[in-house]
């Protein structure tokens, strides 16, 4: 299995988070986020949020959660930003489809109540964005993992293979200048084949060039 996207999902859910977000000046993160989120069906939505952020892409996700069927989870640092949460989403959404989740004793072990995870968003000017990356358990049906403000990290030289489990295959990787910018990496689902397998994995093409004429020929092995 892996995520599969579907276009119809996107376009519904970004329409109504346009209609859920029109009372807000922040614009074009959270519409986006949500037709993503929702287009990759992803079933275990997770963000983290802190008090005094914008509530817009937390009002995107819980959109994409609803047309996706899948669960919003929020990941706070306190109980004051949990209860600031849970009042500026009251009235946009539905929070009872919302999962409120207060840091515990250390990142590592909040993230290891979520295994599963289809999609995760985090905030690069938080430091401990980088650990909710590293703890985070994804899955095996692969995942999209997306840092916002991403042109104001708190930490330089970001990389995203210091971040994720040795052996993960990264399906593609862009930084879009959406908000104050948008990284985002798509890992591929668990088993599936990596850059460099063709040992194992051997062509059922060959490729032969005919040296006198230029041409090149393809021809497919039966066994």
């Amino acid at each position: 299995m892996k995520l599969v996207w579907s276009p119809e999902t996107a376009s519904e859910a970004y329409i109504n988070t346009v209609r859920s977000c029109k009372s807000y000046k922040e614009s074009g993160v959270a519409e986006f986020l949500s037709a993503t989120a929702a287009g990759w069906n992803a079933r275990l939505i997770v963000e983290t949020w802190s008090r005094g952020d914008p509530i817009t892409t937390s009002v995107g996700l819980a959109v994409a959660a609803s047309h996706s069927c899948g669960r919003h989870v929020c990941i706070v640092p306190d109980e004051q930003s949990k209860q600031e949460y849970v009042s500026a989403m009251r009235g946009v959404v539905t929070t009872e489809a919302t999962e409120v989740v207060v840091v515990g004793e250390s990142v590592e072990s909040t993230m290891e109540e979520f295994p599963g995870v289809d999609f995760l968003v985090v905030d690069s000017k938080r430091r401990e964005f980088v650990k909710t990356l590293r703890f985070a358990k994804l899955s095996n049906k692969g995942a999209v993992l997306v840092c916002k403000n991403a042109a104001h990290r708190a930490i330089s030289g970001f990389k995203w293979h210091d971040v994720l489990e040795a052996g993960t295959r990264v399906v593609r990787s862009v930084f879009l200048p959406v908000g104050s910018g948008l990284d985002i990496v798509h890992v591929g689902a668990a088993g599936g084949n990596q850059r460099g397998d063709s040992r194992k994995h051997p062509s059922r093409w060959i490729r032969h060039v005919d040296h006198l004429s230029g041409e090149e020929h393809l021809f497919r092995r039966l066994n």
